[in-house]
């Protein structure tokens, strides 16, 4: 891990490992690749792929076929499988110019078949880290964009990629005190497995652009907040679509702000329920509530649904994009 830098990087998973704020890593992590490899139940830091979030009893059709994916989550399947894009070693980091910028890539083959999935995908991430100030203060980004191509004769597969960092404000065992601005109380509607059921409802308790606090079992949240309602209007590829910022934090022990924007219409928010990582390498357990997700995506589950489905289907010759900022500091 670098002492200097504000954000580290893993070829695994193409994993966020470190976010530093004012000295405090926020994001939960490990100090190394086996760490994660023998730890990373919860997914911290990866890139989730090829489908983010739950596929209704791990199948879909596509291609006039009916493709069967590995059942990870109950009756269903889980951020792309038993060994999605966040448990491959991707090749990088690459350091590269991204629109006249300084860069760190990745780049991920992802065969025909791989966890159940069809054709090769080639995904490619790009990192671009900024100090910005603002104010007076100094403000750190991190830019990520996503980018996923079918390499071979496939007429089409599914994707839908997100990063699963896990932030924790202040470095102590819970999340309890953060401050929670969400841009929308839309959610979609979901079964006991978390798969939608079809409507989008407004969330019990969370008003629009109004602050609320976590407290150290509630409100216990892990759904999908809908910032985009009409989807018939998203593109395979949003990266010319606004970014928006779709969530704020604040901890007043920190004093340390986060805002998340996205280009993409959809995000879970999740308070960290099942979080259960023993002490490794002179870290502490980290347990339920230890950190918070935001998960900037397309709508859970819209392969399986004909009204959402086209936002997920990468065709051959299209491209898949998306773009996620995280913004930090101290004030």
């Amino acid at each position: 891990m670098s002492a200097d830098k504000a954000f580290t990087f893993l070829p695994l998973g193409a994993i966020i490992q470190e976010f530093k704020v004012a000295g405090i890593n926020i994001v939960q992590g490990f100090p190394t690749a086996e760490l994660y490899k023998s730890y990373n139940a919860p997914y911290f830091g990866e890139t989730i792929g090829r489908i983010a979030n739950r596929t209704a009893n791990g199948k879909f059709d596509l291609n006039d076929k009916t493709y069967q994916l590995p059942v990870n989550n109950g009756p269903n399947s889980l951020h792309g499988g038993d060994l999605g894009w966040g448990k491959r070693e991707f090749e990088g980091p690459t350091d590269v110019d991204r629109n006249g910028k300084p860069a760190t890539f990745f780049k991920y083959i992802s065969k025909d078949g791989e966890e159940g999935y069809p054709g090769t995908v080639e995904v490619r991430v790009w990192y671009v880290q900024e100090k910005l100030e603002e104010d007076g203060v100094q403000k750190e980004v991190l830019h990520i964009e996503y980018e996923a191509e079918l390499v071979d004769d496939t007429p089409a597969t599914a994707v839908n990629i997100t990063n699963h960092s896990y932030f924790n404000l202040t470095g102590s065992p819970s999340i309890s005190g953060t401050e929670v601005t969400l841009i929308t109380n839309k959610y979609q509607v979901v079964d006991d497995g978390g798969i939608p059921t079809g409507p989008i409802e407004e969330y019990p308790g969370v008003t629009p652009n109004t602050a609320f606090t976590l407290g150290e079992k509630e409100p216990d949240i892990d759904d999908c907040f809908v910032a985009n309602t009409e989807p018939s209007s998203v593109p395979i590829d949003t990266r010319t679509e606004p970014l928006q910022t779709v969530a704020s934090f604040y901890h007043p022990e920190s004093k340390i702000h986060l805002e998340v924007a996205t280009t993409e219409p959809a995000f879970q928010f999740y308070t960290g329920k099942y979080i259960d990582v023993p002490a490794v390498e002179n870290l502490p357990a980290r347990g339920a509530r230890s950190g918070f997700c935001v998960e900037p995506s397309r709508y859970v589950n819209a392969i399986n649904v004909p009204e959402h489905r086209s936002m997920t289907i990468l065709k051959k010759g299209e491209k898949y994009g998306s773009k996620i900022v995280y913004r930090g500091w101290k004030a």
